[in-house]
Formats: C-alpha cells, sequence, structure tokens
C-alpha cells in the first residue's frame, strides 16, 4: 500500500533525517576509532534516531500504524538529552574541525532539531503514562554502568577511558562520578515528564481541527445506525 499525499513528506522527512543520522554515525567511525566513537551517547543516540526514522518513514510511506510513543518520543528525549548536555555542559575548546567538526554539528544540534520538529510537526499526539518516563531511563542507567565498567577494564595506556568529565571517576572518585550521575538522571527524568505534559498539551499537527487526540481516535468507527441528518453531532 502507497501512503496517501498528506503522508508522502512525513516519509521523505523522516527518511532524510535517518540517512542524514546514519551518514553522520559512519562518518564518525570512519575518521576515528569505530570502537571508541560507538562508546559515546551522542553517537548511540543518534544511531538510533537513523533506525526509528528509517522504520517510522516505512510505515508512514505504507500507511501502516506508527511505533509506539515510548520508543519516538523516548527517541526524543535521548536526541534532546544529547543537545543539552553538550551546550549546556560538555562544549569544548577549541571546538572540533574537518569531518568532525560536521559529525560533532550532527550528533549535538542536527538530528535533534530535527528530530524535535518532527514531533511537534509531523507526529499525533498519543497520551502516555507517567510510567513510561522511568521506562525511559533503562537506557541512560545501562550506559551509566557500561561506561564506568569500560574504563575500569580498559589497560592505564588507553586514552581518555572516561568519555565525559562528569563521570570520570579518577577524577571524582567513584561517589562523586555516581552523584553527577545522579544528578543528570534526575534532569533526564524532569525532561521525560516535561515531555508527557507537553504532549497532553500540544494540538494534532496532523488533524487540527479535530483537537487532542487519542488512542481511541485512531480506531475505525464502528456505527451501528445510520449517521443523522441534523446538523447535532
Amino acid at each position: 500500500m502507497v501512503a496517501p499525499a498528506p503522508r508522502r513528506p512525513t516519509a521523505a522527512f523522516r527518511a532524510l533525517v535517518a540517512l542524514a543520522a546514519a551518514a553522520a554515525v559512519v562518518i564518525e567511525m570512519v575518521v576515528g576509532s569505530p570502537v571508541r566513537a560507538m562508546a559515546h551517547f551522542s553517537v548511540q543516540s543518534t544511531a538510533l534516531v537513523a533506525l526509528v526514522f528509517a522504520t517510522s518513514s516505512r510505515r508512514a510511506w505504507s500507511a501502516r500504524r506508527p511505533l509506539p510513543f515510548l520508543v519516538t518520543s523516548g527517541v526524543v528525549l535521548y536526541a534532546m538529552t544529547t543537545a543539552l548536555a553538550y551546550h549546556l555542559i560538555l562544549v569544548p575548546a577549541p571546538p572540533p574541525t574537518g569531518w568532525q567538526a560536521l559529525t560533532n554539528l550532527a550528533f549535538h544540534t542536527a538530528i535533534p532539531l530535527a528530530v524535535v520538529a518532527d514531533w511537534l510537526l509531523l507526529t499525533r499526539p498519543s497520551p502516555p503514562r507517567l510510567s513510561q518516563s522511568v521506562a525511559w531511563l533503562l537506557y541512560p542507567m545501562a550506559y551509566l554502568a557500561f561506561t564506568l565498567g569500560r574504563a575500569a577494564v580498559l589497560t592505564p595506556d588507553w586514552p581518555d577511558p572516561y568519555l565525559y568529565p562528569f563521570l570520570d571517576a579518577a577524577r571524582h572518585g567513584y561517589k562523586g562520578a555516581l552523584a553527577n550521575a545522579l544528578l543528570l538522571g534526575l534532569a533526564i527524568y524532569a525532561l521525560g515528564l516535561l515531555l508527557i505534559a507537553a504532549d497532553h498539551l500540544r494540538p494534532d499537527p496532523v488533524h487540527p481541527r479535530r483537537g487532542h487526540s487519542s488512542r481511541h481516535d485512531r480506531r475505525p468507527e464502528n456505527r451501528i445506525s445510520p449517521p443523522a441528518t441534523s446538523g447535532l453531532k
């Protein structure tokens, strides 16, 4: 099945975002070390954007049911976390040059902006549950365990075992690194709650005249009697 005309721009936009995200990840892996590149949260989250947006593009083109809110908005949350953490905490001095300047812009600015734009302008609201904000923390928690475990098993001659200064247990000790991780986790949780609240309040960009949508809005109507002929609804 081919999507109706209004869905084709959505599918095309998501395909372009997926292609740009995948290209940024590949360039970063080619320019530097593939293993080191994929150890970064920004690269992992961008790879997740590529996968989810490629799937969403295909579903939009074939007029299939969209991916669950837990997945699509989780990608929005991780992209926003990547952008905010970089611009508020991690801006390097001096900035990167060459191909890394391009991938740096893609990971921390261009791709997150495209993801948020898709959520605001092309994605229908789907009233979420508050419990989903807790589920979104599973990936950051797994990443914390991964990055601390990775640093613990690397040999002393390995350059920069800690990829993020606030998680540097050699500098802050494990107590300080875990305290920083807790603060960041609380910030991600708060951002997730804000995302849920915004999804409850924002209008439907796909069918604006229908107002706020719900899961029931996507179900086909099942009329028992013929529609009324009067103007009442």
